[in-house]
């Protein structure tokens, strides 16, 4: 028998979704007093923040009932926070790869550079795009603190919560620096393990951690989760994160445009040093391996290239690999699931089909 949805069955999508337009409608306000050119700055963020997964909050609010907590609106706003700290990291990472599409539509830097070009403004208008991006990604981030603090969760529940929320924080910004490190060093130097190995710490603080074992975690400690619940759902939180990010590398360079919203091969692109890569590397034939590497991070690659470059992932094993980190890593986050008796049904029944949900997208 299926588990009911974790996100539709309570309503989750439709009440985070409330929670942001209430927090918007309020910081619309509070910058009214800067006049007219703050709209296009919030709603910049009010884009990426209308539709979307919703996995962030869905983790952190089931963490939550899973430890005990109550069904109520203050865990939702909380969650809701998970969601702005998700935007903030989008329209930060979106200029650090010099992304053209999130979800189909111009990213932020995009949007604002092209502005300025139709305007005619003074000065260069990609740089005006990239300054006005990681400003609308600052107030996420100061958002993010503010609607945490302001949910409405118990004082005692959000001292409980607040490590692990900065630790969030912080984290996911080394991540992105390692992300960075990565690309600048390259792998021509490293041996097949160690590009594995680095590309799953790279996913790990760049990814997992912030898109699933934060949020869960905080969740947990807000509810007041004992030591031992807490480390079965780190192992949990550690294991489906690989795994969702694993299966976001999969999709930059698989995935259907028309749902993930942005070009087909895009990691190729911005030459992401992922496991599907290192795979790849490492197990095709020369002359594939050679093909992958020099197509890796140019801006220019075509779709022949890129279609030749999927048939030599698929033909060598890479893809196969890959997926089979992705099963590992679902089957040890269930593992860790089964391992701790003090969740509540709800919350174990939601929390396994979290693990279907993240390895098994399209989007």
């Amino acid at each position: 028998m299926p588990h009911p949805d974790p996100l539709d069955g309570v309503d989750l999508r439709a009440r985070v979704q409330r929670a942001l337009d209430l927090h918007l409608d309020h910081q619309r306000e509070v910058l009214s007093d800067l006049g007219p050119p703050m709209g296009p700055l919030v709603q910049a963020v009010a884009e990426l923040l209308s539709g979307g997964k919703r996995l962030r909050a869905a983790f952190l609010y089931w963490g939550w009932r899973a430890c005990g907590g109550a069904d109520d609106e203050a865990a939702v706003r909380a969650g809701s926070a998970m969601e702005i700290f998700q935007a903030s990291a989008l329209l930060h990472d979106d200029v650090m790869d010099n992304s053209d599409l999130r979800r189909g539509r111009p990213t932020a830097h995009r949007a604002f550079a092209a502005e300025h070009e139709r305007r005619g403004w003074n000065g260069d208008p990609e740089r005006f795009g990239h300054a006005a991006a990681i400003l609308a990604g600052d107030l996420c981030l100061s958002w993010t603190d503010e609607v945490f603090s302001t949910s409405g969760l118990p004082v005692e529940a959000l001292r409980r919560a607040r490590p692990q929320f900065d630790r969030m924080r912080t984290q996911l910004m080394g991540g992105q620096y390692l992300d960075v490190l990565e690309g600048a060093q390259g792998w021509a130097d490293l041996g097949y393990a160690e590009r594995v190995e680095r590309s799953r710490v790279v996913i790990r603080y760049k990814s997992a951690q912030y898109s699933v074992g934060h949020p869960l975690l905080i969740g947990a400690r807000a509810a007041g989760a004992d030591e031992g619940t807490v480390a079965a759902l780190t192992t949990y939180g550690l294991a489906l994160g690989e795994a969702f990010q694993l299966r976001d590398d999969v999709l930059g360079v698989f995935g259907d445009p028309e749902h993930t919203g942005k070009p087909a091969g895009d990691d190729l692109r911005e030459g992401k040093h992922t496991a599907l890569i290192a795979h790849a590397l490492e197990l095709a034939d020369p002359e594939g391996s050679e093909l992958v590497s020099a197509s890796l991070g140019d801006p220019d690659l075509d779709a022949t290239t890129v279609e030749t470059c999927r048939q030599v992932l698929a033909g060598s094993g890479a893809l196969a690999a890959t997926e089979q980190m992705i099963e590992a890593g679902a089957t040890a986050a269930r593992e860790a699931l089964a391992g701790t008796a003090a969740l509540t049904g709800a919350g174990r029944e939601a929390l396994d089909a979290l693990v279907t949900i993240c390895t098994e997208r399209r989007t």
